[in-house]
């Protein structure tokens, strides 16, 4: 199986204490510690990170050994402009544009979120997807957890 480079929001690392998105969350970053995944997030993640609970906190801080930070220079800026000039967010939801535009500038594969409002969304993909073809950036798919963890009991 390839390794796949994904990025994640913060929305992840909280899914982990979150019962709806528990199990998932859980499998999602035992497959990162595994191996499966290369895991990136951004500098915006770890501002977030800040006002997180302590327990959210801490995973990140666990996860610290598997994480590539992209850092929110002025290309990422310039991505994250586009989109919201285009209208997809407005300026209120900039750093969820700006996980979108730090993945698509670090190289992911794909983006992982419960972010089902600004990023997990069929209309908002296709929307930063055509921006950022537009910008000379390449398409990104966006998923949620429980569609990118593996279902051993499943037949394929």
């Amino acid at each position: 199986m390839r390794i796949q480079t994904v990025y994640t929001d913060t929305s992840v690392f909280g899914g982990v204490f979150d019962d709806e998105f528990m199990t998932p969350s859980r499998t999602f970053f035992d497959l990162v510690q595994r191996g499966r995944f290369v895991l990136l997030v951004s500098d915006i993640s770890r501002k977030e990170m800040a006002g997180a609970p302590t327990q959210v906190q801490s995973l990140f801080d666990q996860m610290l050994p598997y994480l590539e930070v992209v850092p929110v220079d002025a290309e990422v800026l310039r991505l994250r402009d586009a989109y919201l000039s285009a209208g997809i967010l407005s300026e209120k939801w900039a750093d969820d544009a700006g996980h979108v535009a730090a993945a698509t500038i670090g190289g992911a594969n794909l983006i992982v979120s419960w972010n089902f409002r600004h990023i997990v969304h069929f209309d908002k993909i296709r929307q930063y997807n055509a921006v950022s073809v537009l910008n000379g950036y390449r398409e990104i798919d966006v998923r949620s957890p429980a569609e990118v963890i593996d279902y051993d009991d499943q037949e394929t």
